[in-house]
């Protein structure tokens, strides 16, 4: 199955967003996220755009031996996270105020990889879309995000 990515449609990083975000999933001492305990990688970053892997293992697995849903949901919400950060110049926090999630197919034993985009950027709201295919290509899983931004730090 020929596989097809979204990144040529986003503008590449400044030197210094990427550098900002290329540790974006790394462990810095004590410093653990919960994406680390999945196991999810940065494949690719742009503006408004991200391509994360999570390698399957069987510990991602329900009892059924299929890859759980809330291990898909956590790609789906992680894989926006850049996508949205990389617009801006400075930290701001930001969090989901309403995530959607379509199983399409069931995942046995295949790395995902999940690409998530911005559809609409507003002031404080941005809007987001999520795509998660197996390594072979079948897509899986779809996602519709929407991230609230906050202000910019005070500077000093």
């Amino acid at each position: 199955m020929s596989r097809t990515w979204r990144a040529e449609e986003f503008d590449l990083l400044s030197p210094s967003v990427a550098k900002r975000w290329s540790g974006f999933l790394s462990e810095e001492g004590d410093r653990r996220w919960f994406p680390n305990l999945l196991g999810i990688q940065v494949e690719e970053l742009r503006r408004d755009y991200a391509r994360l892997r999570m390698p399957w293992r069987s510990d991602l697995n329900q009892s059924q031996g299929l890859m759980h849903g809330g291990a898909i949901a956590t790609l789906i919400d992680t894989a926006v996270v850049p996508a949205i950060g990389t617009a801006y110049t400075d930290a701001r926090p930001f969090s989901t105020i309403e995530m959607s999630v379509r199983y399409i197919q069931p995942v046995r034993q295949e790395d995902l990889v999940a690409e998530g985009w911005v559809r609409r950027r507003g002031t404080r709201v941005v809007f987001c879309e999520v795509e998660v295919r197996t390594a072979s290509g079948v897509t899986v899983a779809t996602g519709d995000l929407i991230y609230v931004v906050g202000s910019a730090p005070e500077p000093g």
